[in-house]
């Protein structure tokens, strides 16, 4: 496997502890409407940045990166759902947060540098 493209191996990562969070949801939990929803979000990130290293244009990179952005900001919002209904520890709202954060933060930057170009 081929690691030179930090946004494309993020945003793997971050998909299988998304789909770790899933897991344990529903096993431990048994929620599954909103593990579902982050499932489908969290996921998606990863998804769009690698379709969009297949783009025809840069309209169309630019498109896809924007959607994983907004997935991104997604996502954030169903971990905070959640960790304020105690479905997740501080401590694990805190980690998944954070990876979440800084994919938000390169989506954001290569967004807003490619639209520039």
């Amino acid at each position: 496997m081929v690691k030179d493209n930090v946004v494309v191996e993020k945003s793997m990562c971050f998909a299988i502890r998304i789909v770790g969070l899933y897991n344990l949801l529903c096993s431990q939990c048994r929620e599954y409407v909103i593990s579902r929803q982050i499932l489908r979000s969290g996921t998606s990130i990863g998804a769009n940045v690698k379709e969009a290293q297949c783009a025809q244009t840069k309209k169309d990179f630019v498109s896809k990166m924007y959607i994983a952005f907004k997935e991104s900001s997604e996502t954030e919002y169903w971990l905070e759902l959640l960790h304020r209904t105690k479905f997740i520890s501080e401590e694990l709202f805190q980690e998944l947060w954070s990876l979440n954060r800084e994919l938000y933060n390169i989506l954001s930057v290569i967004t807003k540098t490619a639209k520039e170009d």
